[in-house]
């Protein structure tokens, strides 16, 4: 019987699956060299075509992650002692490659040294300079180690866009000579907080799908969540990362709860919470302590969140949730990040804990706010409502204007069910 050509491909698969693994830190690591992650990708990928040509052959090496480092860290070096810059790059690197032999490129004995160049690659694709779109592109593709169609498919964009904004981005911090570090002081502070807003964005995008036919997108909450852990790990002293990772842990952990069989959105008051993971409950009140325990003052806006998605978690019936503690949460976030969504969901809380009238009153304060105009969440509460105080014909209308402006196939036809409760009562 001829042998069945299964080795290759296995040994492929295998190298993709510690490539997306590596990649991270290995683009992370060649970055402080070349100072250019797009270069840094390239040679990541190029050190990725030698494991595709030398492992099926030699076998898979004890240290997979290590292996593909020394061999883009030695092409680094070769790239530098290639190029008609030389001079100029050595000055900037600070080597003097030409004088001296070469360093050794294995793996450190001292982890945190590429805990270090990862820190780095985080604040340079998080960069100020870059659009948020180009933010949280450039993020999956570098730290999330997904591939330019992976990224499209989940945003529901052409991938060519994907990869304009990925080059576009790469070409920008080459431009701005956005230099690959970690900052400290008030800028540390500034620059923080836009890594967290992508990494935020990323796991909502998959939590909530802002268009298409299905409401969850499973591997961009993977993914949102594997990077809030790598960061708090990488900066255990700072409240908002343990408070950024805590709310995506509590919001995860209602994830097989959120939808029916048929992929239905299911709300939160119908959700079955024995589906609710336990043990990512448990891990959003570690890290909700850390950030307690980490904080020098009031606690920030992702902390705040992660508190109130405690509350919800702490409860084990809808019935039982302390909707007077939440409102009271939203007021701090209110008060330390203004926001009319905020506010938004300040005003749920409060019909809740004071009754549907207070509430109303809330939200037609909001309805004037320009940043709401085409929220479908402003009309789907305010229908909602409407609905508990009887006025059901306003609701039916207010309704309606909500499914008309949902993007999600999956939410529209929630509100369309809505809708026809409605007219059967």
């Amino acid at each position: 019987m001829e042998p069945q050509p299964t080795a290759a491909p296995t040994a492929a698969h295998t190298i993709e699956t510690v490539f997306r693994l590596e990649s991270p830190r290995v683009i992370a690591g060649v970055a402080r060299i070349v100072r250019d992650v797009g270069i840094a990708e390239e040679l990541a990928q190029d050190a990725l075509v030698a494991a595709l040509e030398q492992w099926p052959r030699d076998g898979v090496p004890g240290n997979p992650g290590a292996w593909l480092m020394a061999t883009a860290r030695h092409r680094a070096v070769d790239l530098i002692r290639r190029r008609e810059t030389y001079a100029r790059k050595l000055q900037e690197i600070g080597r003097d490659l030409s004088r001296s032999a070469p360093p050794s490129y294995e793996e450190p004995a001292d982890p945190d040294d590429i805990d270090d160049d990862l820190l780095r690659l985080v604040f340079t694709a998080c960069h100020p300079v870059l659009s948020p779109e180009a933010r949280t592109a450039l993020t999956l593709r570098l730290l999330g180690g997904l591939s330019t169609a992976e990224i499209a498919r989940a945003y529901l964009v052409p991938e060519p866009t994907i990869a304009q904004r990925i080059v576009r981005a790469k070409r920008t911090l080459a431009k701005q000579s956005v230099a690959f570090e970690v900052p400290y002081g008030p800028d540390r502070e500034a620059r923080l907080g836009s890594v967290l807003d992508v990494i935020y964005l990323i796991f909502n995008e998959g939590y909530a799908a802002t268009a298409g036919d299905d409401l969850l997108r499973p591997g961009l909450c993977e993914d949102a969540l594997r990077l809030a852990r790598v960061l708090s790990a990488l900066m255990p002293k700072e409240p908002e990362v343990h408070g950024l990772t805590a709310l995506l842990e509590f919001q995860a952990s209602r994830t097989a709860a959120r939808t029916g069989p048929g992929g239905e959105p299911v709300l939160l008051k119908d959700q079955n919470r024995r589906r609710w993971n336990r043990m990512l409950i448990a891990r959003g009140i570690r890290a909700l302590d850390r950030a307690g325990a980490t904080a020098t003052g009031a606690p920030g806006p992702y902390a705040l969140q992660a508190a109130i998605a405690a509350c919800h978690a702490h409860a084990h019936r809808y019935e039982e949730t302390d909707w007077r503690a939440i409102a009271t949460l939203y007021g701090l976030l209110a008060a330390c990040a203004p926001s009319p969504v905020v506010e938004l969901n300040r005003a749920v809380a409060v019909s809740m804990a004071d009754g549907p009238a207070e509430g109303l009153k809330l939200v037609d304060a909001l309805t004037a706010e320009p940043a709401l105009r085409d929220y479908h969440l402003l009309p789907s509460v305010r229908g909602d409502l409407l609905a508990r105080l009887g006025r059901t014909a306003e609701a039916r209308t207010e309704l309606e204007r909500a499914a008309g402006l949902a993007r999600n196939e999956r939410e529209r036809q929630l509100l369309l069910t809505r809708i026809r409760s409605l007219a059967d009562h």
